[in-house]
């Protein structure tokens, strides 16, 4: 039994840890349930820097400046692309357990996603929607949790250092019906498994639909504030987003149920729970809304565990869920417990003593730790088998709803809105849209390349110019303040003497060659070609399949990798690039590599639509014939007046009009808005008599030169002739004499010379 002395005792240390406790929270600290998961704790003032007056910055991006470890970071960031579909629905329950189902208002321009200047592998997931920055930042491999200091009047936040070597984190647990994935993995040997540079190699970015279910334990928690609790959960799913975006995968929230009255199914053993989960939201949840993963979020503690997950169960309904705990972890670790069991239903497994990342430890780990990084393990889980076998995956990648939900004032012009200028800041500075989605009087337009001063701009008037040889110029009806769809010329169009356009690229290889080796380089010999790409690794291949490259036929090896010649410079090369050398029968060849995850463009490949023989382009690393490009249109059909563009209607040149180019008019196309009809012809009339005139000037000059000459030449040839007659006479004259020929017939004879030559002049 407690004496007095004791329990007096106890009184004033409960009564002490009580004021501690409000303390702490007084001065914006954090209580001591979450201090194991921190190193450090620093105070910051993030400074709002201003935009650069070069104009360089990318228009949204947004800089701060915040000194941390007695270091100075730049971070820059720009609100985050859509991670809720639009419309999300919200299912909770009555009184009387009837299903309710509503759609409430999201704000979705105060999260964030960036990075760290000078940190390549930087992570920033931010949100502001409370006036101050909450989320993950990680910066030289360190991670750290952002929140704003409570009660401070400077900007003040609270930047604690996640312990990544901490071991009384809690464990993950899997539940995995077999052992086929791990047996696989082995019998790689020494594949890309063991390879630390794996990261990032997708050629896609997957969208995994997500749904989140909300226990009545979390639903108390949050004080049974619908409010706070979609701010909380918005938040977490953001940095899931931000973590798996890295590696190509877009984590969109589809749908969210809250058990606010009670709890269907028992939550007590953990892989019980789990199976009474997945069947339950089969049961009652998957013809509601359509989904990939599912995850049930509680708040109470699952035996030292951070949540279970069904490994490789994306796509299949029965196993695509997982059970995650929020109790005693802060909102970064929420979204790490959540990140680590979809890695779960990827297919990725545990991590091992042979998996590496830029950590000891990584995201994957059974200790599920503060990390973000991937191993390579879980890269080549993800790659080798639910990349390629995730139909759900793939099938709508182009088809999912990726915008936020629509209310007037999110800058996005939704159904039934003339305008949207966003936010009121931004209202008070646009004259053509009104803070209600309405256009100012006297306006037409708010926005578009079509509108200029709140108006629209005249038909005829160029909004999008020809960007190339291959490109197609757009311009404005009058009527509208949209710029018509870019259109370009068709597919398989000869761009010069052995280039075609394709995508609107004239793909040249000497241009490309030039493009990185400088300009005296060209493309490489045939030869090359084949030696280098015979191989099949990463310096000359025809794609990927599986961890591996693939090795090029004969017939396809000019639609690898770009090879050159006559390089004189070696470029300054992007991070994870490399330029390759080699000789092949006395000739050298150079190339470059790529890695995928660096999602820059890879200008060392060929190109599609580049030229691979007579009348044939390469097609997705194949060599084929012109002829299987899909087209009814040709030269002829435009009756040689145009050329076809890519949705394979003729676009005309001046002085003929569309559709086919037989009716005299001011060209263009009927998918490109009418050009302007203006009398081109004078220009070239001008330009005409200007050089007529010129001409007719030096055709005076050269006749003047001419005569002039003539002139000239008329009297030495006169002149020559005379003396030549006169020494004639003379000479005839002493003949005659010598002869003593008769006085008469001398006179007589002198008499008709002399008339001939007077005749003569």
């Amino acid at each position: 039994m407690m004496t007095v002395v004791e329990a007096r005792l106890f009184k004033r240390i409960l009564f002490l840890t009580q004021l501690f406790g409000i303390f702490l929270s007084f001065l914006g600290l954090p209580l001591t349930g979450h201090q194991s998961y921190y190193s450090s704790t620093e105070v910051v003032i993030p400074l709002r820097l201003p935009e650069k007056s070069s104009g360089m910055e990318p228009p949204g991006w947004i800089s701060y400046s915040l000194k941390l470890g007695g270091q100075r970071y730049i971070i820059h960031m720009k609100i985050q692309n859509p991670f809720l579909t639009r419309n999300l629905p919200m299912f909770t329950y009555s009184d009387q357990g009837s299903l309710l189902e509503d759609y409430p208002f999201v704000q979705d321009d105060c999260y964030y996603h960036g990075y760290v200047e000078g940190d390549t592998e930087s992570l920033v997931s931010l949100n502001i929607c409370f006036g101050g920055f909450h989320g993950l930042l990680e910066i030289n491999n360190t991670a750290y949790e952002i929140m704003p200091k409570k009660f401070s009047t400077k900007f003040e936040h609270l930047v604690n250092k996640m312990d990544s070597n901490n071991t009384k984190s809690s464990i993950s647990s899997l539940m995995q019906d077999n052992i086929t994935c791990q047996v696989e993995l082995q019998k790689t040997g020494n594949s890309a498994l063991k390879q630390i540079g794996f990261e990032g190699w997708w050629t896609h970015v997957r969208i995994v639909e997500f749904v989140v279910v909300v226990d009545k334990t979390l639903y108390e928690h949050y004080q049974s504030n619908d409010t706070v609790m979609m701010s909380n959960l918005y938040s977490v799913i953001s940095m899931v987003d931000a973590i798996y975006d890295v590696i190509g995968i877009k984590i969109l929230l589809v749908g969210l149920e809250v058990w606010n009255k009670k709890n269907p199914i028992v939550v007590d053993d953990v892989r019980k729970s789990l199976k009474l989960y997945c069947q339950w939201q089969v049961l009652n949840f998957l013809h509601r809304l359509k989904h990939d993963i599912t995850h049930l979020f509680i708040y109470r503690h699952l035996r030292g565990l951070s949540g279970i997950a069904s490994t490789s169960g994306v796509c299949d309904p029965i196993r695509s869920c997982a059970l995650v705990t929020f109790i005693d972890r802060t909102l970064n670790l929420r979204a790490l417990g959540i990140a680590h069991h979809l890695g779960h239903n990827l297919g990725m497994n545990h991590d091992d003593e042979t998996c590496k990342c830029r950590y000891k430890r990584c995201i994957m780990d059974i200790s599920n730790p503060p990390i973000t990084k991937f191993s390579n393990c879980s890269y080549n889980y993800f790659w080798s088998h639910t990349a390629r076998e995730a139909r759900c995956l793939m099938e709508n990648m182009y088809t999912k709803d990726i915008f936020n939900l629509g209310h007037c004032g999110n800058g996005i012009v939704e159904d039934e809105e003339q305008c949207d200028c966003g936010s009121l800041q931004h209202c008070a500075k646009d004259l053509c849209c009104m803070p209600n989605c309405t256009l100012s009087l006297g306006s037409t337009c708010a926005t578009g390349l079509c509108c200029k001063n709140c108006q629209f701009l005249p038909a005829g008037e160029v909004c999008r110019k020809q960007d190339n040889i291959c490109d197609l110029p757009e311009w404005c009806n009058g009527t509208s303040h949209t710029c018509p769809d870019d259109v370009y010329v068709e597919d398989g169009i000869p761009c010069n003497v052995s280039a075609y356009c394709y995508e609107k690229r004239c793909n040249d290889r000497n241009e490309y060659c030039r493009r990185i080796f400088g300009q005296k380089a060209k493309a490489a010999n045939t030869n090359c070609y084949k030696e280098v790409h015979s191989k099949g690794d990463r310096f000359g291949h025809c794609g990927l399949q599986g961890p591996g490259y693939v090795k090029c036929e004969n017939n396809d090896a000019l639609c690898g990798r770009l090879q050159c010649d006559n390089v004189t410079e070696i470029p300054h090369m992007k991070e994870h690039s490399t330029v390759h050398f080699a000789v092949v029968k006395g000739l050298p060849c150079w190339g470059t590599d790529y890695h995928i995850g660096t999602r820059l463009d890879d200008f060392g490949d060929v190109k599609d639509g580049t030229e691979c023989g007579q009348d044939h382009i390469c097609i997705r690393r194949r060599c084929v014939h012109l002829s299987a490009l899909d087209s009814n249109c040709s030269p002829t059909f435009c009756h040689r007046r145009g050329i076809c563009n890519n949705k394979h209607h003729c676009h005309c040149n001046y002085l003929w009009d569309p559709p086919n180019c037989m009716v005299r008019g001011y060209g263009g196309s009927i998918d490109s808005g009418p050009p302007p009809k203006i009398k081109r012809k004078k220009k070239v009339c001008y330009l005409c008599l200007l050089l007529l005139l010129v001409l007719f000037i030096l055709l005076c000059c050269l006749w003047w030169l001419l005569r002039h000459r003539e002139e000239n030449q008329e009297e030495p040839q006169i002149q020559p002739t005379s003396e030549k007659i006169d020494e004639a006479l003379s000479t005839r004259a002493s003949s005659v004499a010598s002869q003593s020929l008769p006085l008469s017939r001398i006179a007589s004879f002198l008499t008709s010379r002399t008339s001939s030559i007077k005749s003569v002049k």
